[in-house]
């Protein structure tokens, strides 16, 4: 299926089937996300993955109740991570494992420094949940590409998540993304007129 396929049959499934999602392709879609972009390539996510139908059943009243999360295959708990400096000491080795020149890598080590010095802690998560998002849309047009749906969900309790998933601090979890198959059918995309979007 072609990106643009992706775009135009992906919708917010609110009731999966319940099949399970083969390991493979679950593994598939992780590496779709691993790929996203970022700024300064710091990659500040965490993702926790959760199949287990008990634990998923744990985790819905602080979701809500939403159906998705108990008939989903795989719920993906995104979680930003605000702790700079150990973005930046990731980045650092990732840059020497991969053999970066040491001037180039330097100098991308000491603009993620700079960039992140000044920054409360507020605005580095703030940051970093920005940032997440970017890899949750990897996941939702990944999962569409790979033949299974998704959903967006911000409608949960983040410190209910953190301690029923024992989910370590600094990382936040930030957004859901249950993946599976449909057992609805997607109504009309209603999106702006172009027009309407372009400033």
């Amino acid at each position: 299926m072609d990106f643009k396929d992706c775009v135009q049959q992906r919708y917010a499934t609110k009731r999966f089937d319940g099949r399970p999602i083969p390991d493979a392709a679950i593994r598939e879609l992780l590496e779709l996300v691993r790929l996203a972009p970022s700024a300064l390539n710091l990659q500040p996510w965490r993702i926790k993955v959760v199949s287990d139908p008990g634990r998923k059943e744990a985790l819905k009243p602080a979701a809500f109740d939403q159906d998705q999360i108990t008939t989903c295959s795989h719920l993906l708990v995104f979680c930003a991570d605000p702790d700079y400096d150990g973005l930046i000491r990731r980045l650092d080795a990732l840059l020497k494992t991969n053999g970066v020149p040491e001037e180039t890598r330097s100098a991308i080590v000491e603009m993620a420094a700079r960039f992140a010095g000044p920054m409360t802690p507020e605005e580095r998560l703030a940051w970093s949940e920005a940032q997440t998002y970017l890899a949750l849309s990897n996941a939702l047009h990944g999962a569409k590409s790979l033949g299974f749906d998704s959903c967006p969900m911000t409608g949960f309790d983040p410190a209910a998540f953190s301690r029923l998933l024992a989910i370590p601090a600094p990382l936040v979890p930030v957004i859901l993304c249950p993946v599976g198959y449909a057992a609805d059918s997607p109504g009309p995309k209603i999106r702006l007129p172009l027009e309407e979007i372009l400033v």
